[in-house]
């Protein structure tokens, strides 16, 4: 079977941290999976590949598309990433890339393809490891600490409940948006993600 894209969730495996800001591309893509198993239309599929990473498949608008949490620490994402391109043929500009963002207060997301990585590890892994920048990347704001000292730590830091509720909303529009491109194109998808409002309340770091 022919793949048309790679969505790549970013995180850091083990349950004391499934709850943490860094985590909320595993969040993401634990939630495109949930809603996948439930819909036939959707064709959900584990993958029985061995390497270091959970790999699924499901069908967006009409596209077979992979799904993957890499199952190495964030900061060794890339080698994951480019193991499913290399076996499955998928180009660096097909793939798709759910991380957190410090630039953005929790509660906002951006879209774009290519661009400088922000000192995010996981994206410098792949983008080390793919050979090029030009990757799609959903960034989803989880806000800054108030000092720079205070960011490693901020990061594995759970979520507070508000901003959990939060997150899980944006997971959703991470979702939407990404179906919105399969289905209609960039354009229409980066108009849905950059302009999305929680309907739970912002907080503030």
């Amino acid at each position: 079977m022919e793949y048309k894209a790679l969505i790549t969730g970013l995180g850091n495996p083990g349950p004391q941290y499934a709850k943490t800001r860094h985590n909320i591309g595993f969040m993401a893509v634990d939630a495109l999976a949930e809603m996948a198993a439930s819909r036939k239309n959707m064709r959900y599929k584990e993958m029985d590949i061995s390497g270091d990473f959970e790999l699924f498949s499901v069908n967006m608008a009409g596209n077979n598309v992979l799904v993957t949490k890499p199952l190495t620490y964030m900061n060794l994402s890339g080698k994951a990433v480019a193991a499913i391109c290399g076996k499955f043929s998928i180009p660096v500009s097909n793939v798709f890339v759910i991380h957190d963002e410090l630039d953005l207060p929790c509660g906002r997301m951006k879209f774009k393809k290519g661009g400088g990585n922000n000192g995010h590890r996981g994206l410098e892994s792949i983008q080390e490891k793919l050979g090029s920048p030009n990757f799609f990347r959903i960034r989803v704001g989880i806000g800054r600490p108030e000092f720079s000292a205070q960011v490693k730590d901020y990061v594995l830091e759970e979520f507070t409940s508000r901003e959990l509720e939060t997150a899980q909303e944006m997971t959703q529009a991470a979702i939407k948006g990404l179906n919105l491109h399969f289905r209609r194109g960039q354009g229409t998808a980066t108009q849905f993600m950059n302009s999305f409002m929680p309907d739970v309340p912002e907080t503030e770091p």
